[in-house]
């Protein structure tokens, strides 16, 4: 069936097209007036994701992730939310919703619970795309009370996210205070066992000992070195000293050289009179007396320089070994104090590492316990509800619309199956179609006047 033939099937059978589009038309119009009318209330919510860490002065990201959304929608749509609306007094306390109660359950079931159900089933939750704005939507048969509903889900959800944020603040706060009284006491521990080390070895937070012993080791190790090389130098004299004649000393001496010279005066005169005078003679014996008494003074100095050089190689052989030896001490005494500072530094960075919990902690404590005593959530509430002016169910118009076209379509549909059970002629191509002959002429149809009988 062509469109030609579609449009000469609705023509010939356009009265009964027209009446059962007229009793699809009525019947959308009886359902559009006597329909009961339903109300929706909305509320607008506004989830700042920023403001969910100010108080910890978190810097989160500006825009609202899919997830966070999705679990406030979540939230929102829950039984907690509706069971806590349902326990506000604007609900709680309507004579009207308290008789359906009774009614329905005879007062057997809880309130809360009873219209925390009703009020689940008829909530939706439309979040915007894109944006941090929820709309929160209710339908009933009131629009008074459809905005009561709505406002009290509304605050019933703030009140379950404040308490939400709030309760595990509270419960860290209190596991932080305990971890802060304990780590208190391991801190005051170890300042004890530090103080009392530093008074039993004499160890002051300030101490210099150790430098100090360290500049006296110090300096002992440099007289030690200068000690050594006087010991040396008076050991190599020492050796020298033999003879008594080749010693530096000896032969540096200006009053041994003047008794030298002495000396050689006297031997001279002595040698000039021997030619003269035999050896008995008075200036002789004389003379050898005198030179007797200047190698006596010679020999007397040359050995008390000896002795001198002798005592000095002693004095330093004792010094060196004294040195050494305060040396060996005073080294002892470093290494001890040394070993003192090592243990008092652990003790000190058991100390310090107390310290750092214990701030660690404290810090934390007191995140937790102003986090704890929140009054305010990150969730806002923009636009509150208010009782709608007019019904948004049903939609009249379009209710109206929809059956008309309905009423269209099965009055084409109907008229359409009844030419499938019963065909008639209705052109020349169906008589081609149905006979499968083909047509010679077509006679016109005559135009009737009017008055006269068809």
């Amino acid at each position: 069936m062509d469109l030609r033939q579609l449009i000469l099937l609705l023509r010939a059978r356009r009265v009964r097209v027209l009446q059962i589009f007229l009793a699809c038309a009525a019947l959308g119009l009886l359902l559009a007036l006597f329909l009961p009318k339903r109300y929706t209330a909305s509320v607008v919510l506004v989830i700042d994701a920023k403001a969910a860490n100010n108080l910890l002065a978190a810097n989160p990201s500006s825009t609202v992730t899919p997830g966070y959304l999705a679990t406030q929608v979540d939230i929102l749509t829950s039984r907690r939310v509706a069971d806590g609306a349902a326990a506000l007094p604007a609900l709680a306390e309507d004579p009207v919703l308290q008789r359906e109660w009774k009614d329905d359950t005879g007062g057997e079931t809880p309130f809360a619970p009873w219209l925390g159900a009703r009020v689940q089933r008829k909530l939706e939750v439309s979040p915007v795309r894109d944006s941090g704005t929820v709309t929160l939507s209710y339908t009933c048969a009131e629009a008074e009370r459809c905005a009561r509903v709505a406002n009290a889900v509304a605050d019933s959800y703030i009140g379950v996210n404040l308490e939400m944020k709030v309760e595990p603040a509270r419960q860290y706060a209190g596991w932080f205070d305990e971890r802060t009284r304990h780590i208190r006491e391991t801190l005051e521990q170890a300042q004890r066992r530090l103080s009392d080390y530093q008074r039993q070895k004499g160890l002051v937070a300030t101490d210099e000992r150790m430098d100090v012993e360290t500049a006296r080791l110090a300096e002992l190790s440099r007289q030690l070195v200068a000690v050594e090389a006087e010991h040396s130098a008076s050991r190599s004299r020492r050796a020298e000293s033999g003879s008594g004649e080749t010693i530096p000393e000896v032969i540096q001496s200006s009053l041994i050289a003047s008794l030298k010279a002495e000396l050689a005066q006297r031997e001279a005169l002595r040698a000039q009179l021997a030619a003269r005078y035999g050896a008995n003679h008075p200036e002789m014996v004389k003379l050898a007396g005198e030179i007797g008494a200047l190698q006596s003074r010679i020999g007397a100095e040359t050995g008390r320089i000896v002795g001198s050089v002798r005592n000095i190689e002693r004095v330093n052989a004792t010094r060196e070994a004294e040195l050494r030896r305060a040396e060996a001490a005073q080294k002892a005494e470093v290494l001890r104090l040394k070993a003192l500072r090592d243990e008092a530094a652990v003790l000190q960075r058991d100390v310090e590492n107390a310290q750092k919990a214990y701030d660690l902690v404290t810090g934390r404590l007191s995140e937790t316990s102003l986090e704890s005593q929140a009054q305010s959530t990150n969730v806002f509430i923009l636009v509150p509800a208010t009782p709608p002016s007019a019904p948004s169910q049903p939609r009249r118009l379009p209710l109206l619309a929809l059956f008309c076209v309905l009423g269209g379509l099965l009055g084409a549909g109907t008229v359409l199956v009844q030419e499938l059970v019963c065909r008639r002629v209705r052109s020349a191509a169906d008589l081609v179609g149905t006979l499968g002959l083909p047509v010679l002429g077509v006679i016109p149809r005559a135009p009737i006047p009017p008055g006269e009988p068809t």
